[in-house]
């Protein structure tokens, strides 16, 4: 039996970096179900960081983890995590009241730009001229999801951290003072502390451990991939987004890529594109754009899971000893994932809190348990 110190359930980005950065004080064991690492939603996420997805606490988690993308630890990576490409939220006439709420929320995070109609076109001349206003940031960041995953496996490597993947848990018990997991390969694993970051899957995960589920909702998002039109200039296109949760898109190996920001309750599985949202991406296009989207080239969907509040649940569980949550990312996991880690380690680990504008009481899955009159 492997018994480290604590054990980690989830090998996409929450699991993986939180247990990269606990492997720098304990003995660290990850269990990913999958053949691979970030096989569900993280590897599915068309991701930037920016701060118009979430509220004042997600902005604030985002903001938090800026530094860390601007500089990866020493030997984290070889690859950049991502490259700066411009967010532009753009709005019609009678969007704008909405663009004014929005900008004043974002500018507390970013230095924007206001944009009128000239200067949205300038910027996205695929958009209609209907799209009369914009805010623009600059310094976003289109972040690659392949190279922070691998990074964190490599920080977990270089700890006292090690990934075993095909690792799907049959059983989780208690027994005395360890929880053990035991795989459906018949592996048996053991620790004190057990951190639950299977995602989508974090409540059934619970219900083995014999812990109240939190009732996490996961929603699926689909994204196609199409061709631009003759001479687009794709390398200077922004990340462009409504400024309701209509449509994003954005250049993508030499195409445009596209979602109607769809969020269809789903239970967890392996998520896979459905007709309906796949016309919706392409009509949503051809409404706020001059493209017609021709052949589909490509489509995916992921599963983006939220707690009732749309706020991560990172603490232990108030109703079980050792058992940590750390779910309900939602789609903003990636942008988030550094201070996430470092909450993570700073409440199993007694590190430093890392951030002045949320509290763990913010966090805390306790706000979900029962009230007794």
């Amino acid at each position: 039996m492997s018994a480290p110190d604590i054990l980690v359930i989830g090998g996409g980005i929450a699991g993986l970096s939180a247990a990269a950065t606990l492997s720098e004080h304990a003995r660290v064991t990850v269990l990913e179900a999958e053949d691979q690492i970030g096989f569900h939603s993280s590897g599915r996420s068309a991701t930037m960081l920016h701060y118009a997805l979430g509220d004042g606490l997600v902005r604030a988690l985002t903001f938090a983890s800026r530094p860390f993308f601007d500089n990866p630890p020493e030997g984290f990576t070889d690859a950049p995590l991502g490259h700066l490409k411009p967010l532009l939220v753009h709005a019609r006439d009678d969007e704008r009241a909405a663009l004014d709420a929005l900008h004043a929320d974002l500018s507390h995070f970013a230095k924007l730009d206001r944009l009128d109609a000239a200067e949205v076109q300038a910027l996205c001349p695929l958009l209609k001229d209907d799209a009369r206003h914009g805010i623009a940031d600059f310094n976003a960041i289109r972040l690659d999801p392949h190279a922070l995953l691998q990074g964190n496996l490599r920080q977990l490597r270089a700890g006292r951290g090690e990934l075993h993947t095909g690792a799907r848990v049959a059983r989780i018990e208690r027994e005395g003072s360890a929880w053990t997991v035991t795989s459906e390969k018949g592996e048996r694993y053991s620790g004190p502390i057990l951190v639950n970051a299977a995602g989508s899957w974090a409540d059934r995960v619970a219900s083995l451990a014999g812990v109240q589920p939190l009732g996490l909702e996961p929603k699926r998002r689909t994204i196609i991939t199409f061709d631009a039109p003759p001479g687009a200039d794709l390398e200077h296109l922004p990340f462009a987004k409504t400024v309701g949760e209509e449509l994003y898109f954005a250049p993508e190996s030499g195409r445009l890529f596209a979602s109607p920001m769809d969020e269809v309750p789903s239970e967890p599985m392996d998520a896979q594109p459905d007709e309906l949202e796949v016309a919706l991406a392409a009509y949503r296009m051809e409404e706020r754009t001059t493209v017609k989207v021709g052949h589909i080239r490509s489509k995916w969907a992921g599963l983006r899971t939220f707690t009732r509040d749309r706020h991560p649940a990172v603490g232990f569980a108030p109703d079980a000893p050792g058992f940590f949550w750390l779910a309900g990312q939602g789609g903003f996991g990636l942008q988030t994932s550094p201070v996430m880690a470092a909450i993570a380690a700073s409440l199993i680990a007694g590190t430093a809190w890392p951030v002045n504008d949320v509290g763990p009481e913010q966090l805390s899955p306790g706000r979900f348990a029962p009230q007794h009159a």
